[in-house]
């Protein structure tokens, strides 16, 4: 059975501006003169984790930072703003999981975001969309290695049962799409407020809303 496989919580629902302000809220909480404002933090998406992030920064400034402590503040302050906030799903999210569903497919997300993240996500996005919409939900508690490493794709297609031939990935920025394409999976660049000038030329296409046919078409 094939499966839509979507490869993090902004190809959901876009909450990249809220990390991003989360960041600078943490920076400021732990007393750090940073801020990154959105050309700085777009620059650094081409990677996955934002604690290397931070420690990469701090480096790059020649400071010495508990990037552990901040990015545990960076991960409150963003989940708490999840839940105040209220989001809604990205153009045609839930009707692409109801369509895919629907014509036999199975339905994934597959992140190296923590379950924190994933539950608060979830949270607010009721009664949009819920865990149990998802035959499969991966996250950083799953395997080693973050994206751009193919490891959460490999464990999701295990715990599906499935091959990558005849499934497809949804991603929305470039280190998802190197780790959807060296597991072998055709990827569709679905890019957020923050990636979308960048150039997603591994990606079989780049759409701005999701659409069920024109995802098995690709498959």
């Amino acid at each position: 059975m094939p499966a839509l496989l979507l490869g993090s919580i902004s190809t959901v629902a876009d909450t990249s501006e809220l990390q991003r302000q989360a960041f600078n809220q943490a920076f400021e909480a732990h007393g750090l003169n940073w801020r990154w404002d959105q050309d700085q933090y777009r620059a650094m998406l081409s990677s996955s984790g934002g604690q290397t992030r931070i420690a990469d920064y701090a480096q790059s400034l020649g400071q010495t930072v508990d990037a552990k402590a901040v990015h545990e503040t960076k991960t409150r302050i963003f989940q708490e703003d999840l839940v105040e906030r209220g989001l809604a799903p990205r153009a045609g999210v839930v009707d692409s999981i109801e369509g895919m569903r629907s014509a036999g497919w199975k339905v994934g997300l597959v992140t190296t975001t923590s379950p924190g993240n994933v539950s608060a996500l979830l949270g607010a996005l009721s009664p949009y969309l819920a865990a149990g919409d998802f035959d499969v939900i991966v996250d950083a508690s799953d395997v080693d290695q973050p994206k751009p490493d193919k490891a959460a794709y490999v464990f999701a297609l295990e715990r599906l049962g499935e091959s990558p031939s005849g499934c497809i990935a949804v991603e929305d920025n470039l280190g998802g799409v190197q780790a959807a394409v060296a597991a072998g999976l055709p990827c569709v660049a679905f890019p957020n407020e923050n990636t979308a000038g960048g150039d997603f030329i591994a990606a079989r296409r780049r759409v701005d809303r999701l659409d069920a046919a024109e995802l098995r078409a690709m498959a």
